[in-house]
């Protein structure tokens, strides 16, 4: 996966380096998602994250957008332009209350009282985490330090400089309280990080909040208006399906220049109405296949059952976010005002974990239900069609295959760990048998880099070996 997303700029570019002049109008449609991806995550690093234009393009796969493509930081009109000269030019601009957006955007998107702000370090809310920003990991009893920084440390070693990890936060929450943090150089507690795919996880979460006053019904049918038309078979999708990525759909999930999980993402105007024009190739409930569409589809769903705009891009924070202190969080939308509920959140490290603490805590904070009773374990229930029991409902699994539960992806591991996993190795890992929520991100091009399951194993002994 993570090869495949960098491809879209290496095979776009290379296309348009060998196009010419003369050829320009024939590398357009390649050339377009790929500067579109840089325009979408340069502006958002910048102008949502709070990272420098420098930290930025040094995240990008350098070599071929030195040589072909020109990005221009706008800081005054908060926007950035990414071209190649005779080719193709594509923008995106911060919008108040919404983060990034790509150009065009729907002009009736305004404004939002959505985006808080990060404030700066030293002014973080004193109170003790999770209630507030205070952290105290000396303290913290039950802990081999010793293994545990040493587990830190080595997620931050760069041993082979030919695969750079680039890890740039680590947060380890024990019995609710951070009991290991770090950040890169250059980075902090106030710096927002993006979760690509772990936003699907995210978007779980508001759907679970939406069944309990009934505006959404796992088993509802008949989703889309196209899909009730006349004898759709898609008619026979239900909301369950799209969780548990088994609709059916033949949605195209890769991330070549014209390959389908890039235009929706970083071309297209509408996200859910691409996703939703795919066809039925299997009977829904059948098949597993990952697929982002579907999670677009599901946001798509989550706006028209909160009927008006406005409750729809407020909805996140207000029945989310505010509610567990998750006050830098932001999810993006598209052009058109749909949250990209696949791949565009940006939140500190903290609030990540905070994120993981509730799905923890089974959707309880501080004595306020905030998920529906069940709806943890609902998500966590492996899907049918996944071979190693490996995916839940817009989480993943290490439950194992059901006819054999060691075969599973790490067998070594406690089977009731699940986690919400991102793009160049973003992942809020819950063990829920230690107690225990990590948070890493990073920017890991390769992932034979740095292994997540080694790394779980470092934290969790560190716990084991305190006795």
């Amino acid at each position: 996966m993570l090869r495949k997303r960098t491809y879209i700029l290496l095979a776009a570019l290379a296309a348009v380096s060998t196009a010419g002049f003369a050829g320009s109008r024939k590398a357009r449609p390649l050339a377009r998602p790929a500067l579109g991806f840089v325009a979408k995550v340069v502006c958002s690093d910048v102008f949502v994250g709070g990272a420098t234009a420098a930290q930025a393009l040094s995240d990008l796969p350098d070599e071929p957008i030195a040589r072909l493509v020109r990005t221009q930081v706008d800081e005054q009109d908060r926007r950035v332009t990414a071209s190649v000269p005779f080719v193709a030019s594509r923008s995106a601009a911060y919008r108040d209350g919404f983060g990034c957006v790509l150009e065009p955007a729907d002009s009736s998107l305004g404004t939002s009282p959505g985006l808080v702000r990060v404030t700066a370090r030293g002014s973080l809310d004193p109170a003790l985490w999770p209630d507030g920003e205070r952290v105290e990991p000396g303290a913290a009893a039950g802990v081999d330090r010793t293994r545990l920084n040493a587990a830190i440390a080595d997620a931050f070693a760069e041993p082979d400089p030919a695969r750079p990890r680039r890890t740039r936060a680590i947060v380890i929450v024990q019995r609710g309280r951070i009991v290991g943090e770090r950040y890169a150089d250059g980075y902090s507690a106030a710096h927002r990080f993006g979760g690509w795919s772990m936003t699907k996880s995210v978007t779980n979460a508001l759907v679970g909040i939406l069944t309990a006053d009934g505006s959404l019904n796992v088993d509802a049918n008949g989703l889309r208006p196209e899909w009730r038309a006349g004898d759709d078979p898609r008619r026979a999708i239900t909301l369950d399906d799209l969780l548990r990525m088994s609709s059916g759909l033949a949605f195209d999930e890769s991330y070549t220049p014209s390959g389908g999980a890039t235009r929706m993402l970083f071309d297209a105007a509408d996200a859910a109405a691409v996703a939703a024009a795919s066809p039925l190739v299997h009977a829904p409930g059948t098949h597993w296949s990952y697929s982002s569409a579907t999670t677009n589809i599901v946001s798509s769903l989550i706006r028209d059952a909160l009927g008006s705009d406005r409750e729809y891009h407020r909805f996140p924070r207000r029945a989310l976010f505010d509610r567990i202190g998750m006050s830098s969080a932001v999810i993006e939308p598209d052009p058109s005002g749909t949250f990209v509920g696949s791949s565009f959140m940006y939140a500190t490290a903290r609030d990540w974990a905070r994120f993981g603490l509730l799905f923890l805590r089974r959707g309880e904070w501080n004595g306020e239900r905030i998920l529906p009773d069940g709806w943890v374990e609902y998500s966590t229930r492996p899907t049918p069609g996944a071979p190693l029991g490996e995916y839940g409902a817009h989480w993943w699994l290490n439950a194992g295959a059901s006819e054999d539960d060691t075969r599973r992806t790490w067998p070594d591991l406690p089977r009731d760990i699940y986690w919400a996993s991102g793009f160049q190795g973003q992942y809020v890992v819950v063990v829920p048998s230690h107690d225990l929520v990590v948070v890493r991100l990073g920017v890991t091009a390769d992932d034979r880099a740095w292994s997540l399951g080694d790394f779980l194993r470092a934290v969790i002994a560190s716990f084991e070996a305190s006795g």
